[in-house]
């Protein structure tokens, strides 16, 4: 048998509107709270010390000042032609015009002269080399001075003092003719570093006395040992 209720006694009929009800008055007590939430105002009264900030952080605003457009450039004079009138029995000079053909071709003929420089240079070299003459060339002072002159212009490198390198670097030259020293080599060496000094030593040397044959200085080929030694 169905069970039936009456209307009256139904509790779930108002639910619904009850739940609404009481959600909005829960959002209508919590708003009115926040609105009576009292806070504490400070009221901050502008001292010197702030004002003198503020005036030091502005900035001064600047505007460009309206110059004047500059004067214009002054105007190019004119020139005016002038003919002169020539009359017919007047005999007028004719001058030659000369084009940069012309200039080209009188370049091209011109004969260029060499420096005397150059040509006692290659008399030089194309005299012959002698190793033994009439009178040997010779160190200004004699054989005592080379070796002076040797001793005391030597610098002995560096890297063959640490490794104990020494020795005699036989070294050849040249003698030119007015006494100065040309073509130097190593004949035998003993280190790179001491044969490069050498070299350097021997190509530094003042003028010598040239050799002599038959009375007339000639090229001597001359040769003088280094000797590099450690105390």
């Amino acid at each position: 048998m169905e069970v039936k209720k009456s209307p009256k006694a139904d509790l779930e009929k108002g639910k619904g509107l009850s739940l609404l009800m009481g959600l909005v008055v829960g959002l209508a007590v919590m708003f009115v709270g926040f609105e009576w939430s009292t806070r504490d105002v400070m009221v901050v009264q502008e001292s010197e010390q702030v004002q003198d900030i503020i005036a030091e952080e502005e900035v001064e605003i600047t505007r460009p000042e309206n110059t004047p457009p500059p004067p214009p450039p002054p105007a190019a004079p004119v020139v005016t032609e002038v003919l002169n009138v020539v009359e017919d029995d007047v005999e007028i000079e004719q001058q030659e015009i000369l084009t940069s053909e012309d200039t080209q071709e009188a370049a091209q003929t011109a004969v260029y002269t060499p420096p005397a420089a150059v040509e006692e240079e290659e008399e030089e070299a194309s005299q012959p080399i002698f190793t033994v003459v009439e009178q040997m060339p010779e160190f200004p002072g004699g054989m005592t001075e080379l070796l002076k002159y040797l001793a005391k212009a030597i610098r002995y490198p560096v890297i063959a003092q640490e490794n104990g390198v020494q020795g005699r670097v036989v070294c050849s030259f040249v003698v030119n003719r007015d006494g100065s020293i040309v073509d130097a080599e190593v004949l035998r060496g003993v280190d790179p570093s001491l044969d490069q000094e050498a070299l350097r030593v021997i190509s530094t040397m003042p003028k010598w006395k040239p050799g002599m044959q038959r009375g007339k200085p000639v090229r001597v080929k001359y040769t003088v040992p280094v000797t590099f030694r450690l105390q």
